[in-house]
């Protein structure tokens, strides 16, 4: 069988790329090996355990089991298109502050889904922050941590508010 190239072009924390790469290289493996971006873990190449996950136009999606091709004209972000060292994005502040972290492997892609959740529904409930985390794994901190986490980081982006105040109730 013969090796296949494809023309992707796809737009990668801001920054638009074209390039031939091979048909069959995951979006994970296209992040790591073509753009050097490592905070995108890889781990069970399965799409089981959520260490992998990135934004797809707004979407947390399992890179480990998306081909690159499938990101063809959209948009990714990565945990690198957050904050920095320096200037930490809410949601990681958030994370630090509330101890959501111990060996760091799964946060990545705890944050990004956390985000995806965030943009989405600023205000969300206990179950709802469940329900957005449940496909990913984390073996080191249990859970509490991480939902006061993403509970602090709600805060935060919403300037100190619990709920909605735009008098809609649901």
């Amino acid at each position: 069988m013969e090796d296949r190239t494809i023309c992707l072009r796809i737009n990668i924390n801001g920054i638009d790329y074209r390039e031939d790469i091979p048909s069959d290289i995951t979006l994970l493996d296209y992040l790591r090996k073509y753009r050097q971006l490592m905070g995108t873990k890889k781990n069970c190449g399965a799409g089981e355990c959520g260490t992998c996950t990135v934004l797809l136009d707004g979407r947390a999606v399992y890179s480990c089991i998306t081909l690159a091709i499938q990101a063809y004209g959209k948009k990714v972000e990565t945990i690198e298109s957050l904050g920095d060292e320096e200037s930490l994005h809410p949601i990681q502040q958030a994370y630090l502050d509330a101890g959501a972290l111990q060996c760091g492997y799964c946060t990545p892609g705890m944050i990004m889904t956390t985000k995806e959740l965030l943009d989405n529904n600023p205000y969300p409930q206990d179950r709802e922050i469940r329900e957005a985390l449940a496909g990913n794994i984390c073996r080191c901190t249990g859970y509490r941590q991480i939902i006061e986490a993403v509970k602090l980081a709600a805060r935060k982006m919403s300037g100190g508010k619990t709920e909605r105040d735009d008098g809609h109730e649901c």
